[in-house]
């Protein structure tokens, strides 16, 4: 079934639940409500009602930015975000659930997913990182993941230290590898002459074309 409130068409699924879950699918900004079996039309026309304003935010948000997909480790995955009683985000095939608590800002929002990121993405380099030492015997001393919007890693040749973009949690594993085995490589050729060029084709010849995916 279908309604209508405050100019927004809201499907309302009947369910065996126990309670009311509103979602907000993007990129569309698609409203479902899956209600209750026993629950009567007026009690949850109150519940939407009382979420309007949370929803028209969420719609509004689709709008400014349909372009933006939501990708993890190269997957996209269609973002369908709910309200909650605490923050979490749980992939499904192709569907990507965000549940926010309500009020929940912007700052608080962008905070939440940034964390969620950082530990995909540390889970990655933990197993990458020493998969490259090994290969190319260089080891750094320590590293780091930085949200880092204009360069995807770093590395202190003195300290031995590398920093990784946050932003590698969105792209495949293979972007991530690249920029491992090119900052290890740094520790052994500081610039990116004919011998750095020489290094990376030794242990990843086609790191030229991951490269250029990556900056394209």
């Amino acid at each position: 079934m279908e309604i209508e409130i405050s100019g927004i068409p809201i499907e309302i699924q009947r369910k065996p639940v126990r309670y009311l879950r509103l979602t907000v699918q993007a990129p569309n900004g698609r409203v479902r409500v899956s209600a209750p079996k026993h629950l009567s039309n007026a009690a949850i026309e109150t519940f939407i009602s009382s979420k309007i304003a949370w929803i028209q935010k969420q719609r509004e948000k689709f709008e400014q930015q349909p372009e933006a997909p939501f990708a993890v480790l190269g997957k996209p995955y269609c973002l369908r975000v709910e309200n909650g009683r605490k923050n979490s985000l749980v992939l499904s095939d192709d569907e990507a659930v965000l549940i926010l608590r309500t009020p929940c800002t912007d700052a608080q929002r962008e905070k939440f997913l940034r964390e969620w990121y950082r530990t995909v993405l540390k889970e990655q380099i933990e197993i990458y990182l020493p998969k490259w030492e090994a290969i190319t015997g260089l080891r750094c001393q320590s590293w780091q993941i930085k949200d880092m919007k204009t360069r995807w890693g770093s590395c202190n040749t003195r300290t031995r230290k590398i920093w990784l973009s946050l932003h590698l949690a969105k792209k495949p594993l293979s972007c991530l590898e690249y920029v491992i085995l090119h900052e290890l490589v740094h520790l052994a050729v500081p610039n990116h002459g004919k011998d750095f060029a020489a290094m990376m084709d030794r242990y990843m010849p086609g790191w030229r074309m991951i490269k250029k995916g990556m900056n394209g």
